[in-house]
């Protein structure tokens, strides 16, 4: 497996809409494998096959560790691997800051559903589906917009809105997604 640079803003296959995936060969899983080593690279929470250049419909997320009183990790984070996302269901609204790896040093206020429902296929072409709210709503969402060519930074609805990081800003909570 191999660990890939992410795309910025500005490449091209970030603006294509991602091709559907037919076809459930071995490729596909070592798609997720490179997808995954890539974000964890990167310290990411999700990541969408275009960022690393690849325009299919795949996306992986996985939540931050759970962790005991004291901060030690007492379980890895969900991991979700979507071939072919939809989301089907959506509810609520809320506006919280998001930021991306393939718009490094930002952050911008951005509104999206506080509940969702998504059903894809796994790696294997297996039918899944997950209620969702909070981070892992907001993560599916922002992972899918990547698919259909949207970067989070179109969904700010105002300049004022969006802002550059400073680098102890970036360790505080925004989760690069």
């Amino acid at each position: 497996m191999a660990v890939h640079a992410i795309v910025v803003a500005g490449e091209p296959v970030l603006r294509q809409k991602a091709k559907k995936i037919k076809h459930f060969a071995p490729a596909v899983e070592s798609l997720v494998q490179d997808m995954l080593e890539s974000m964890h690279a990167a310290d990411g929470l999700g990541l969408a096959a275009p960022q690393i250049g690849v325009p299919l419909r795949v996306i992986i997320i996985q939540m931050p560790p759970e962790t005991d009183e004291e901060g030690n990790e007492t379980a890895p984070g969900e991991l979700y691997v979507y071939c072919n996302p939809q989301i089907i269901k959506a509810e609520g609204e809320e506006e919280i800051d998001e930021a991306c790896l393939s718009v490094p040093g930002y952050v911008g206020a951005v509104k999206r559903s506080t509940q969702i429902t998504v059903k894809g296929q796994d790696a294997q072409g297996h039918k899944v589906r997950t209620k969702a709210e909070g981070l892992l709503a907001r993560a599916f969402q922002h992972e899918i917009d990547h698919l259909d060519g949207i970067l989070y930074i179109d969904r700010v609805d105002s300049p004022e809105k969006l802002h550059r990081i400073v680098e102890d800003e970036e360790e505080a909570e925004t989760e690069l997604i």
